[in-house]
């Protein structure tokens, strides 16, 4: 019951987080980190934040509520992350600081773990990531310690920053056919701050039935469409949905490695206006 009361109290929270209702948060995909088979040796570290300073401003300036810094460029993906990693993630995000204008996240792809800490080292407001349940996913087995990520929260007094699990993740499937609704349910109960439905892969939309699933269960925290949200589709999807994280629809022809297109951006928050 503590668990399940703690996540009322910082679901509440959110709202302090994001000033609009129903937030709209876009992904900011940062290049490859160093190690990663993508990455460049010996990057020009100021062309470098100048691509990722273009993306942050083509949102901001869009009219997006929140921003998602992401490793998506480590391909492939892996559940247990080197610490250059965070500390790549970190350092970009600082050297654009002083700019941010609007709540921002971390996500290090596929580690809870490394993106709190992340988070609780350049002044993030939450962390997305898969934090419960039990998968089998093109990583391998994923298997998230929800009692850990919650103690690494407390440990690095961060307390502030808010959880946003995935219980319907990209390239993974729930193992021994647990549903959505008794994920939603343990995810609620764990005393997580959002539930997070995704589609296959990136840029592919979710499934509505999950989506209604989890919304139907969780009565006390928000749930948000994950992937595959465009201006075609936003207006219905936040009919049901909490608020949406959007990435590939705003980028350039749609493709999720390009560069954000400030034109779709405006597009996607336009047609957003509908629900709001």
């Amino acid at each position: 019951m503590c668990a399940l009361r703690k996540g009322r109290v910082l679901a509440i929270a959110l709202s302090s987080i994001f000033s609009a209702r129903k937030p709209i948060i876009g992904m900011v995909h940062l290049p490859a980190s160093p190690g990663q088979a993508q990455a460049k040796s010996q990057p020009d570290l100021k062309q470098v934040i100048a691509s990722v300073r273009a993306d942050v401003v083509a949102l901001q300036d869009g009219g997006i509520d929140g921003l998602l810094f992401c490793n998506e460029s480590d391909l492939p993906y892996t559940t247990k992350l080197s610490s250059e990693v965070g500390a790549w993630t970190n350092f970009l995000i600082g050297a654009l600081y002083d700019e941010l204008k609007i709540p921002y996240g971390v996500n290090l792809l596929w580690d809870p773990i490394a993106s709190i800490e992340a988070a609780a080292g350049c002044g993030a407001s939450f962390v997305r990531e898969v934090m419960c349940g039990s998968f089998v996913s093109e990583m391998g087995p994923l298997t998230p310690n929800p009692a850990l990520i919650a103690q690494t929260r407390t440990r690095l007094r961060a307390e502030h920053i808010a959880l946003f699990t995935n219980i319907v993740p990209e390239f993974a499937s729930a193992s021994e056919a647990r549903s959505v609704e008794q994920r939603a349910i343990a995810a609620e109960y764990f005393g997580f701050d959002a539930i997070l439905i995704s589609g296959p892969v990136a840029g592919v939309a979710f499934s509505d039935a999950d989506l209604l699933a989890a919304k139907s269960t969780a009565k006390q925290i928000p749930v948000f469409a994950n992937t595959g949200v465009n201006a075609k589709n936003i207006a219905k999807t936040l009919e049901v949905a909490d608020g949406v994280i959007s990435g590939s629809a705003m980028k350039i022809d749609g493709k999720t490695f390009n560069p954000v297109d400030p034109k779709r951006v405006i597009e996607l928050v336009q047609a957003a206006s509908k629900s709001r």
